[in-house]
């Protein structure tokens, strides 16, 4: 049997069984594995740590799309950078008011590996019509297009590596730059419990950019150490707390079918344990 243990932290990982590898290449820009797993189904890692896997990855893909996309409640324009999974496309589309999805992705070798290996993820998503891939550098994308977007999604890797360049002041300017009036912007922020620093920093950075900043959370249990972050920013300072009723009634109108969320987990999922909200406090003392 081989065994992958990951390495995202230096004292500390999981380790998985690879029951089969499925695809395994050093690209131009990471190294890219996907295998089986009994527990987790097919698992892809990138530079050692867990992208995603069959098993769990509708709670992640779930929550980083619909909280942004009922909260705004009328989605046309959407970005996404990053995700070559194709995970946050098929959410997105569930949405009937959504015209354009604009993919940016930094290598075309991540979509086409889990377009053949995790075709579940993207169930088809990159053939809609209303879908346009960019490969190209994320940073790159929000500071030279002209386009606005409602709600724009980032789905990068933890800030190492390719990744790193999604978590940087230049990147969030560009991202205040197409986001239109009323939309809002969501990141993944890695598992607080275990990269706080990643937290304090990202508010740091985006703060001075939006009228709202925060964070949501939910548990992905591939994403070890605990709650997984996700970043919100905003000029409208009423999106995050959309009344659950509200939020139940384009719940239901939308007719979207999902696994995780649901309109009390959206709502919940803005409060924040006291360690993380401290911790804010603290960088700001």
């Amino acid at each position: 049997m081989k065994y992958i243990t990951e390495s995202l932290y230096p004292t500390w990982g999981q380790t998985l069984e690879q029951d089969e590898v499925l695809f395994e290449h050093h690209t131009k820009h990471q190294h890219l594995v996907i295998f089986k797993n009994q527990q987790w189904g097919t698992v892809m890692m990138l530079d050692g740590v867990v992208q995603t896997t069959e098993k769990d990855e509708f709670i992640y893909h779930e929550m980083m799309t619909h909280v942004p996309m009922f909260a705004h409640h009328n989605p046309k324009r959407v970005l996404i950078i990053g995700g070559g999974d194709g995970g946050i496309l098929r959410e997105a589309l569930k949405h009937p008011n959504v015209e354009q999805v604009v993919q940016v992705e930094i290598d075309q070798a991540v979509i086409d590996m889990c377009c053949k290996y995790l075709p579940n993820h993207s169930a088809g998503a990159f053939d809609d019509p209303r879908v346009q891939v960019v490969i190209d550098d994320g940073v790159n994308y929000v500071n030279q297009t002209s386009e606005l977007f409602d709600v724009i999604i980032s789905d990068s890797t933890d800030p190492i590596g390719p990744g790193e360049s999604l978590f940087t002041s230049v990147f969030y300017v560009g991202i205040k730059k197409c986001l239109g009036d009323g939309g809002v912007f969501v990141a993944q922020n890695g598992v607080c419990f275990m990269q706080m620093d990643e937290v304090v920093t990202t508010h740091q950075r985006l703060q001075p950019l939006f009228e709202e900043v925060t964070f949501f959370s939910a548990a992905v249990p591939t994403y070890v150490g605990g709650i997984m972050t996700f970043a919100w920013a905003s000029q409208s300072t009423d999106l995050s707390h959309v009344e659950l009723e509200a939020l139940n009634k384009r719940y239901e109108q939308s007719k979207i079918s999902t696994r995780y969320y649901h309109p009390k987990i959206h709502s919940a999922s803005f409060t924040l344990p006291k360690y993380v909200s401290d911790a804010l406090e603290q960088s700001h003392a």
